[in-house]
This record gives structure tokens, sequence and C-alpha cells, in this order.
């Protein structure tokens, strides 16, 4: 009689289960195999950790790469998603502002580090002749050169919005009215532009921009939790700064009136106009902010990579996009969340596939959760 009872609670069991399925919506039914999939990742991590497949360092190595990569991918990420939100338009020239602080700021770090040592010709414009300065020789790094690396990082923030600001004038401030689709054309020819003119007045090749990073090796008792043997200086300082500058914008939309003429703005710009808010200085602080944080992205790439040429933002907007996209476009803190999920994929997918394919695997889950989410994962709020 028992045996009979729960065969039939087994067969309810499936029958329920088999009616729960078949109620289930085609974007439903995709979410719960994506669940799946990760959690049969999750299980396979767990057996290479437990088998020794894979050592515990490498997989905190791998964590700690994705939240440095996605901190400066959010810096840039999240000024793209500014712009879109006031101004209504994808700007594609916004990773050649990345390009902009990369080479800017770090001219001027150069020309502090390096002043008598070599001319000011040499220094500005990284000269690649033999004799010329490399980072290297210059002791570019955060302990021999603090206070140039300091400079330079406030010089790619404000000669970068000093471009942003000329180009809007220039370009996009006389196209405002003509649609989104135009200002998108006019950025495409904006980024080339721009690229090729630092190009022209800096170099095409990859140049050596800073010293080999310091490393602390030897920790005081009271650091027992970081959970590796070594720390790059220079990842450290990319991470509290680009951390300080989130929690910074964060405070400035959401406490000062600043912050809440941009959001009126960002949610409705005509209703923002009739009650009397100043909708050409949200403009301008709105590309201020946005070109600020994308110089600082660049110049903070290249402290973390120690090298630089004229693609690095170029590259760099495919993953600026996706994590806008995938965050919900218009949204700051989508592009935080895209941002992060982006870089976190792009490194822990190592763990599966080689690095040559590691951001395959990034632009691949965008797209399942775009399946799932079309708005992104805060869904799709057109608000700062």
């Amino acid at each position: 009689m028992g045996v009979g009872n729960t065969g039939d609670n087994v067969s309810n069991l499936i029958d329920d289960t088999r009616d729960r399925l078949s109620s289930l919506s085609g974007q439903e039914l995709f979410a719960l195999l994506l669940l799946l999939g990760i959690a049969i990742l999750l299980i396979d991590l767990v057996r290479r950790l437990t088998m020794g497949e894979l050592a515990l360092g490498r997989l905190w190595r791998y964590t700690w790469n994705g939240l440095v990569d996605s901190l400066y991918i959010a810096l840039a990420a999240i000024g793209l998603s500014m712009t879109y939100s006031i101004l209504r338009f994808a700007n594609f020239s916004h990773g050649d502002l990345v390009t902009t602080g990369a080479f800017s700021g770090w001219a001027v770090a150069w020309v502090i580090g390096g002043w008598g040592m070599y001319g000011i010709g040499e220094l500005v414009l990284f000269s690649p002749t033999p004799a010329g300065p490399t980072g290297g020789e210059l002791g570019m790094d955060v302990l021999a050169s603090p206070v140039a690396i300091l400079v330079g990082l406030v010089a790619a923030a404000l000669l970068t919005i000093g471009v942003a600001l000329a180009i809007d004038r220039l370009v996009y401030k006389r196209m405002r009215d003509t649609g989104g689709i135009p200002l998108l054309i006019a950025s495409v020819g904006v980024a080339l532009a721009l690229r090729y003119i630092i190009g022209v007045f800096w170099t095409v090749e990859s140049h050596s921009a800073t010293a080999s990073a310091p490393i602390i090796e030897d920790f005081p008792d009271w650091m027992w939790w970081v959970p590796f043997d070594r720390v790059n200086l220079h990842e450290l300082t990319l991470v509290l700064i680009a951390v300080g500058l989130i929690i910074g914008l964060h405070l400035l939309l959401q406490y000062t009136k600043l912050g809440k003429a941009m959001r009126a703005m960002a949610d409705n710009k005509d209703l923002a106009l009739i009650t009397g808010i100043p909708t050409e200085r949200v403009i301008f602080a709105t590309w201020t902010i946005g070109a600020g944080l994308a110089g600082v992205a660049g110049y903070l790439i290249v402290l973390d990579r120690g090298q630089f040429s004229i693609n690095i933002g170029w590259f760099l907007l495919l993953l600026i996009f996706a994590a806008v996209i995938l965050g919900g476009i218009g949204s700051i803190y989508g592009a935080l969340v895209g941002s992060l999920v982006i870089g976190l994929t792009i490194n822990v997918s190592l763990v599966w596939i080689p690095a040559d394919m590691n951001e395959i695997a990034a632009f691949t889950l965008m797209i399942l959760i775009l399946i799932i989410k079309p708005d992104g994962l805060l869904g799709g709020v057109e608000t700062a």
C-alpha cells in the first residue's frame, strides 16, 4: 500500500512538473535554461577546487582581475550612460575620449617626472627614438613618482573635459535638434578624426608609459583577510580612485541640486525646461562629468597595463557599450552593474576557455541575458 502511494506521489509530481513547464513562456524557459547552465558551471567550479584542478589562489586572482577591469570599464560606461540619458544619442567618440585621457594625462605625468632628464618635446611626445625616455627610466610608479602620477590623473580629466566641450560646441550643439541618428553618425566621424589627430600629434605605435608596478608581499598581521600573497600597488591605486569617484558621483546625483536637475532632465527634458531647470547648464555638467570620468578611465587603464596606443579606447568601446546595454540604457547604476558582470565574466571564464576567447564569453552572456530581459538588468530605466 505504501509502495502504491509512493508511486502515485511520484506520478503526481511528474505531472505537476510537466504542467508547470508547459505553462512557461519561451522567455521564462530560456531563463530557466540559463540559470541551469550557470548552476552547472558553479558545480564544476566547486569540483575543480575540491579535486585540485584549480588552485583557490588562481580563482581569487581571476576574481580580483575581474573587479579591477570592471571598475575602469564602469568609469567610462557611466559617462556614456550619462550622455545618452541627457542627450539621447549613442556617442561613438566616447572611446576616443578615453584615449585622449590616456595620452594627455601621461604626457603631463612624464613632463613632471622627467623634468631635467630629457627635453620637453621628448617627454610630451613620448619620443620613440632609441635615446628617448621610457616609463621605466623615468621611474613612473606610484611609490617613486606619486606627485607626477597624481597631477597626470587630474590633467587627464581636465584636458579630456576641454576636448569634449570643444567637440560639443563645434559639432553636437549645432546638431542637437536633428535627432539621435545624425548625432550618432557624427560621433563616428568625430571618433575617427580624434583618434588620428592623436596619432599624428603623438604616435600610432604602442608605447610603454610606466615602470614595473611596486609589489607588496609582506603584509602586517591586521591584513590577514587579504586573499593574495602579493598585491600590485598600481591595481590597488586604480581600485581606490575608481571606487572613490563612483561614490562621489552617487552622492552628487542623489544629494545635490545639480544631481536632481540632471535626473529630472533625464526623465523628461521638455518638462525640465518648463519648470525652469537650466538645461544648457545640465548639458554642460553632463559633458564635464562624463568626459572627466572617461579621461580618468583611460589614464588608469594605462597605469594598470603599463602601455597605451591610439586604439586603447576604440577596443574598449565595445565592452563599454556592452556594459551600458546589459545594465539598462540610460541608467548609471545599470552601467555599474553591467560593468561588474562584463569584467567578472571576462576573467572568471578563463577557468574554462582560452584567454583569446574570454571577451566572446562576456558578449555571449550579454546576449543571453538580453534575450530574457531586453531592457537590461535594471529594467531599462532611462534616468541617471
